[in-house]
């Protein structure tokens, strides 16, 4: 069993092409034995964003604080505290921090893969 709190855990700059006021912490990670899933807290900070890519898994995410939207090239969808979103395999996705004074903090969880 793990039992911990989001503060304890290493938070990182996402080091991505594109990424801009975004870090990363693996709640649910690599070192977390027997995970079917990675749960990972992102906060992008005021005017940040994430880039816009895709990945060959799926992600599951839950707005936690903030307001900011969904981009996905070709629509925008709006985000707040209690927002959830499905972004499916290889689907373009960006996240944009629209806040003017909080960041937009989020949960993701992906599978091991």
């Amino acid at each position: 069993m793990l039992v911990d709190e989001y503060r304890n855990v290493e938070e990182s700059k996402v080091d991505m092409c594109g990424a801009d006021g975004v870090s990363i912490r693996w709640l649910i990670g690599k070192n977390t034995k027997d995970a079917p899933f990675y749960m990972r807290h992102f906060t992008v900070e005021v005017g940040g964003n994430t880039p816009l890519h895709t990945h060959n898994f799926e992600h599951e995410v839950y707005i936690l604080e903030g307001e900011g939207e969904m981009n996905t090239g070709e629509k925008t969808f709006p985000l707040k505290p209690g927002s959830f979103l499905f972004v499916k395999k290889n689907e373009k996705h960006q996240f944009r921090n629209l806040s003017k004074d909080i960041p937009l903090k989020f949960l993701c969880m992906i599978p091991v893969n």
